[in-house]
């Protein structure tokens, strides 16, 4: 029965939503949301406040633990629920202020428990914090079963302990005996410091759809932070695995870059700069920090932050490095006349092959982002800042730099010439009406359905694969487009060298979406496109070619979860009886065994399939195209640091890495004999 609406609408309507109330009822208004990714907010939200202590100049050393904890060691009321798995930061900072507050409880509680409370609204006690609205803390405690604090001020251990944002009992003072008790593992080194915080937060399983924490984000999200604060000591303690990381850079984002250019050839040295300026508007002071690299491949590779939040969407600081860039190099080439007469270049032609870092600490009073979760920088003071000390910084180093400065114009402008090569090839193309769609490859096999959301697209090596693939497929959503042989490795292609590549430019068409700046996704004639190749080396190969070609050219069709690849079976097990199929060489033995078992009078024979066109279109379909019983991997991006890495040094010219590569991965290797 629908709820009826009426016109009383009066003052007993109204619900206020008291102390962490309205982070409990709308959690995704401060961490974003309540699945995986919000996990981890809570994570980097502490490890946050440890770093903000560094940033104020206080504290060397921040340790995370990762722990599991027994409800047993955790006193709550009888039925409370709570995550196995804790997080817990140490540092070794100033401790969280415990005096009493004028509400009348300690300062810690006042932290922990109310939000818009911190020392992040005036300058006086953080110049620079990731802490913006006073909820870090706050939210962390709301959306935990348990949270723990433990402070050193004074020669003295001060406690407090909360459940789903409640204290357990006011602020209190506790042995160092007590300390390692309720510590035993984290508190070891914390002794030894004069001040300092331990804050430890066990997910509340009603909140999340996950209490699991996945140590290869909490672990990056540390490295990062190294990163961005050179001269601080990061220490990961996983508990449960017995696992140690330690993370310290010297150098810091110069560090970053040089490690982020560390499998590609690059055309001069880390151009680095670290300077303040000053709003005029309100005496404020705005540190940037800006490493820059170029090297030969076609992508950026830009990373942004402000106060050591990744502002993963950029905002006004970027917006200022990228006018500033703009600015220099077209300044420099018009002084040293680089340019011949009509040639440009535009803003993609400055991104291609720069590595960049922008590190932006502002007084965190004054931040303004676009939501709690601070992808993007709004202030606009921060793109003033930006602009001028790296405009001035950048200037400097070509100027004094003559050689690097050749190296960096000469890519930008090959690049332009690239780009008019890709554009008239690509016009050239359009004029003849295929890549709009008005006339598919003919080597295409289209499905009847034109419902992208329904339709699928086997790309297949070779004629004999392809007529057993459209023989066995079902016509109504499956469509097939055959190749012909190994494609182009598109690792070092530019987009007009892909263009002139017929197979690669008629799957471009097949596909409907465009490439490069006109690609549209709303265009896209297939939502699951599957890579379908012999299950060996040479197939594994060509199934490679197209990874590389998909994730180096269209990102999109990865990054939207359309990408697939097909899982053919690597074995057929039978007797006279029956038949399967094994996919894995343990499947192989455990089917071998059990035909032993219940049939044996039978022989059991094994076939090795090294290529699909030695099944029937029958066998094809049970196997690898029947949604009912094939099996897919969709290809996904976790850490595009690691693709793009990998991909550089498997589908590059430079041979040294390769073989590095190979010689460390070798023990891991299934080899195809």
């Amino acid at each position: 029965m629908a709820t009826k609406v009426t016109n009383a609408y009066q003052a007993k309507d109204i619900k206020v939503l008291e102390g962490l109330e309205p982070v409990r009822k709308r959690p995704g208004m401060y961490i974003g949301s309540t699945d995986g990714k919000g996990l981890h907010h809570l994570a980097k939200e502490i490890l946050d406040n440890a770093v903000d202590e560094a940033i104020a100049g206080y504290g060397k050393v921040i340790q995370l633990y990762y722990s599991k904890v027994a409800e047993s060691e955790i006193k709550l009321a009888k039925g409370t629920k709570i995550g196995e798995e804790a997080i817990t930061v140490v540092d070794n900072g100033r401790g969280i202020p415990v005096d009493m507050h004028e509400s009348g409880v300690s300062a810690l509680e006042v932290v922990m428990t109310k939000l818009h409370a911190g020392g992040k609204f005036e300058e006086t006690a953080y110049q620079a914090s990731g802490g913006l609205h006073g909820v870090g803390s706050s939210a962390v405690n709301a959306l935990s079963a348990v949270m723990q604090v433990l402070v050193k001020r004074n020669n003295k251990y001060y406690y407090q302990s909360y459940s789903r944002g409640f204290p357990s009992a006011p602020t209190k003072t506790i042995s160092e005996e007590k300390v390692l008790e309720i510590f035993p593992n984290e508190a070891t080194q914390f002794i030894t410091y004069e001040t300092g915080t331990i804050a430890r937060f066990i997910p509340d399983p009603e909140i999340f759809s996950t209490t699991a924490f996945n140590k290869k984000i909490i672990t990056e999200a540390i490295k990062d932070r190294a990163y961005l604060m050179a001269g601080l000591y990061f220490q990961f303690r996983d508990l449960i695995d017995g696992v140690e990381y330690d993370f310290y850079f010297e150098s810091g984002i110069k560090s970053l870059v040089t490690h982020l250019n560390m499998s590609k050839k690059t055309l001069h040295p880390v151009m680095y700069c670290n300077d303040d300026w000053k709003d005029e508007n309100t005496g404020h002071s705005i540190g940037v920090e800006i490493a820059v690299q170029y090297n030969d491949s076609y992508n950026e590779r830009l990373e942004s932050y402000v106060n050591v939040i990744k502002t993963s969407d950029g905002g006004a600081h970027v917006n200022g490095f990228r006018m500033a860039l703009s600015k220099v190099i077209r300044d420099y080439s018009t002084a040293h006349n680089l340019l011949k007469d009509k040639e440009s270049f535009t803003t993609e032609d400055l991104r291609e092959g720069m590595t960049a870092v922008i590190f932006v600490k502002m007084p965190s009073n004054d931040l303004q982002f676009e939501s709690q979760t601070k992808t993007k920088l709004n202030n606009t003071e921060a793109q003033s800042a930006v602009y001028q000390v790296f405009k001035d910084n950048f200037t400097e180093f070509l100027e004094e730099n003559p050689s690097a400065a050749k190296n960096i114009i000469g890519k930008i402008l090959l690049s332009a010439r690239a780009r008019l090569a890709a554009r008239a090839a690509k016009e050239a193309v359009i004029r003849k009406g295929v890549f709009e769609g008005s006339s598919l490859p003919g080597k295409l096999a289209d499905c009847q359905s034109k419902n992208a959301d329904e339709c699928e697209i086997y790309i297949v090596e070779g004629d004999s694969a392809g007529g057993t693939a459209k023989q066995g497929r079902d016509r109504k959503f499956q469509a097939i487009f055959p190749l012909r042989g190994k494609i182009l490795n598109t690792e070092r292609a530019r987009l007009d060298k892909i263009v002139a590549f017929e197979e690669l430019k008629n799957l471009v068409i097949a596909l409907g979406a465009g490439i490069g700046d006109t690609f549209d996704k709303n265009k896209l004639r297939y939502h699951r496109i599957i890579l379908m190749n012999d299950a060996d080396v040479d197939g594994e190969h060509i199934t490679t070619l197209g990874l590389t070609f998909f994730f180096r050219h269209l990102p999109e069709i990865v990054q939207g979860g359309y990408l697939y690849v097909a899982m053919p079976p690597l074995f057929k097990v039978a007797t006279t009886k029956t038949e399967r199929y094994a996919y894995t060489e343990e499947q192989r033995d455990a089917m071998i065994t059990d035909f032993a078992k219940h049939e044996s009078s039978s022989k059991v024979s094994v076939q090795r399939y090294k290529g699909l066109g030695e099944m029937n279109e029958t066998q094809l379909w049970d196997t690898t195209m029947n949604p009912e019983t094939r099996t897919l991997k969709r290809v996904t991006i976790e850490d595009a640091d690691i693709a793009d890495e990998t991909f550089s040094i498997l589908m590059g010219d430079d041979v040294a890495p390769r073989k590095k590569f190979i010689q460390t991965h070798a023990q891991m290797a299934e080899l195809d004999i």
